[in-house]
This record gives structure tokens, C-alpha cells and sequence, in this order.
């Protein structure tokens, strides 16, 4: 199974932030993907990914509506999706990001 890693962002960094992170975190879990997302919201970044777990990582998905610093995650394989289709289509994101 894949570990996972990833962001999420949205303008106003409150409510959809987090509830995209934490459906990408339960849909790959379901999967039986290790999953652990940072949270760039309006209290800054939370649950922030350490070296380790970028080095560790086989796919990063970045669920944002705006723009996220890409550069730690440079020749990996990276997912971008919207923090609403994180939402609504957590699986599909997962799917995707292990094909």
C-alpha cells in the first residue's frame, strides 16, 4: 500500500481546509494507505510534514484552491485536486493519486 502525503488550502483557511484534509486522511485509510496531510489554514500551517515524511512518501496530494509552495516535494509524483473535490470525492482522490 502507498503512504501518502499531502496539503490543503483554501482562501480562507478555516472549515475546508480541514474537512478536506481529514476526508483524504479516512478515504485512504479505508484504502489501507498510510495518509498524513498538513493543514495550511488561517492559524498557519498545523500537523506540518517533516523531512522524513516527504522523504518517506510514494505521491503527495495537494487539495488547494490556492497557491501551495510545491518546492519541498520537487521529483515527486504530485496530485492536484480542489479542496471541494477532496471533499466529495476523497476515494476518487486516493484512487487516483496510487494508479
Amino acid at each position: 500500500m502507498a503512504n501518502i502525503i499531502g496539503v490543503s488550502s483554501c482562501p480562507a483557511g478555516i472549515a475546508h481546509t480541514y474537512m478536506a484534509a481529514e476526508s483524504i486522511e479516512k478515504a485512504g485509510k479505508r484504502l489501507g494507505h498510510t495518509v498524513k496531510m498538513e493543514t495550511q489554514g488561517a492559524a498557519g500551517a498545523e500537523n506540518a510534514l517533516s523531512a522524513r515524511d516527504i522523504e518517506n512518501a510514494d505521491v503527495v496530494v495537494i487539495a488547494a484552491d490556492v497557491t501551495v509552495d510545491e518546492a519541498r516535494f520537487e521529483g515527486m509524483r504530485i496530485v492536484r485536486v480542489s479542496v471541494g473535490e477532496a471533499i466529495r470525492g476523497a476515494e476518487s482522490v486516493i484512487e487516483k493519486a496510487v494508479e
